[in-house]
């Protein structure tokens, strides 16, 4: 370490200590006025409070000629104590109002209390919606009521005019305490709240899209005896009274299918699933996908569908099939580009993967600048070309179909093309957002695929699948034709909403401990 790293470290750790003795301070104040309170017979966290209206009702239903009594209740974000009146204003989940407080309307004990709140207490307000001689609407408050004494300080921030502009000084913007702080992070920064408002309309809109198509929502085992439907590693687990490992799911795939065999024509579910892998700006080890599976349907069938669900949630939540996503406008408008991944990877890296083996495949990742796990097979080697040179350039919505056999051991054998499956993933703005196959029924050649997926587990490959013996049981009594969908929901929200990191679209990521 260097002189200035060391000095600049002390310097670090000074601000810390007083930043922590200035809170600890604020903290020890915070009680001494709860103290106070309570000696004044007044409740911290009272059990309960009529509240009648919101912030933004209020605005939006004034009017200069009727006094409209009103009782609202939210957080104190900003006050002016002054003599005899005051203004404060409170935060609801719809927004801020701000508030008048007198003393001679409310009473002298109460204006007392008053003054003993601070900014982050939840308080209650009575009275009527005027408009103050700026213009603003505002709660001129008849009576108040303490909801809950906040007894750490909030950080907000403030703002100040320097050489006529606005600075802010003291914004709560660090990301990472944003993220394990979700809780301060929506009280302080009200557009992260809109963000996973969208999310919730984004999923209400996919859901009801399906309901109208006539698919069954269903729920699927989370904890499984063993694991499948995807190449991932899990997580494990122990049923203590049964004495036996279990896993989180890594997909719902397997389970869904055994409904389709059982009968029901089309089953979705919105699931979490779990994957044991790392942690990056698009990846969460938990995560929300839905999966959706049709009977006597194929993957072509299932790539339109795709564009009508997509289309129709992008205009429901953003009124328009266009969305900003990293710099990019990206158009949602039906058809998507459909390329081979063959042709996508001869498009971008001027190479041909058709028909070659494993060693000329490795041959040409070395090329090409990729160092590769010498453990990983033909499939993983073709996914890693196309993961580094291919996908990030994919920002308009496309359609890559016909996968290798080697890839995808859950699809179904092309038509007619040799070697292939009939596959599709949907890459938007540089990522995979879902993936698609006609499903593959012919139980003997899955029984096949498996067991060559258990052989490249023997060669060390720990994502490869594992054989499951009861979902080829059920493929043996007869699966009909069928069409299968896996969405991202996370990855959607980010598209839909233009946000850059899956972090900013799921309210408590994880991340290392503190």
């Amino acid at each position: 370490m260097t002189d200035e790293q060391h000095a600049q470290n002390q310097v670090h750790d000074q601000e810390q200590a007083a930043a922590a003795e200035a809170l600890n301070d604020q903290m020890k104040r915070r009680k001494e006025e709860r103290d106070l309170l309570e000696k004044e017979g007044v409740l911290p966290y009272p059990y309960s409070f009529d509240v009648r209206n919101n912030a933004c009702d209020i605005k939006k239903e004034f009017r200069d000629d009727a006094e409209e009594q009103v009782s609202v209740a939210g957080r104190i974000m900003a006050v002016r104590k002054m003599g005899k009146a005051s203004f404060f204003n409170i935060q609801d989940s719809s927004g801020r109002i701000q508030v008048y407080i007198k003393r001679d309307e409310v009473g002298a004990d109460a204006y007392r209390i008053f003054k003993l709140l601070d900014i982050g207490d939840i308080v209650g307000v009575e009275g009527y919606s005027f408009k103050t001689r700026t213009g603003e609407i505002s709660v001129h408050a008849t009576s108040f009521m303490l909801l809950s004494k906040s007894m750490r300080p909030i950080p907000v921030a403030k703002e100040k005019e320097v050489d006529g502009k606005k600075v802010t000084y003291d914004a709560f913007s660090d990301k990472e305490l944003r993220y394990r702080q979700r809780y301060v992070d929506l009280i302080v920064n009200p557009e992260v709240r809109d963000t996973f408002i969208k999310r919730t309309k984004i999923v209400a809109e996919m859901r009801s899209f399906f309901a109208e198509q006539g698919y069954l929502e269903v729920e699927t085992p989370i904890l499984q005896p063993i694991y499948g439907g995807a190449a991932a590693r899990p997580f494990t687990t122990h049923h203590n009274a049964l004495d036996m490992q279990l896993y989180l799911r890594i997909a719902n795939e397997l389970y869904l299918k055994r409904l389709i065999v059982g009968g029901f024509d089309g089953v979705f579910e919105f699931a979490k699933d779990f994957r044991n892998e790392g942690i990056d700006r698009f990846h969460n080890p938990e995560f929300t996908q839905v999966e959706l599976y049709v009977a006597y349907k194929d993957y072509y069938w299932m790539m339109e569908l795709v564009e009508q669900l997509l289309q129709r949630t992008c205009i429901a939540v953003n009124g328009t099939d266009e969305v900003e996503f990293l710099g990019h406008t990206i158009s949602l408008a039906a058809p998507f580009r459909r390329l081979t991944i063959a042709d996508s990877i001869k498009e971008y890296c001027h190479v041909d993967i058709t028909r070659k083996s494993e060693a000329e495949l490795r041959n040409m990742a070395k090329d090409l600048g990729l160092s590769l796990d010498p453990k990983i097979s033909s499939g993983k080697i073709i996914d890693e070309i196309f993961g580094e040179f291919v996908e990030p350039r994919l920002l308009q919505p496309t359609f890559i179909t016909d996968y290798p056999v080697e890839m995808s051991p859950l699809a179904k054998q092309h038509r007619s093309k040799e070697g292939l499956v009939e596959r599709f993933e949907l890459i938007v703005g540089g990522k995979e957002l879902c993936n698609s196959f006609s499903e593959l029924n012919d139980p003997q050649i899955q029984r096949e695929r498996l067991e060559e997926q258990a052989r490249l587990r023997q060669r060390g490959d720990d994502e490869a699948m594992v054989v499951d013996e009861d979902f080829l049981r059920a493929l043996e009594y007869g699966m009909p034709p069928c069409a299968g969908l896996g969405i991202g929901i996370d990855r959607l929200v980010m598209l839909l909403a233009g946000e850059d990191s899956i972090r900013d679209v799921i309210f408590f990521p994880h991340l290392k401990p503190e």
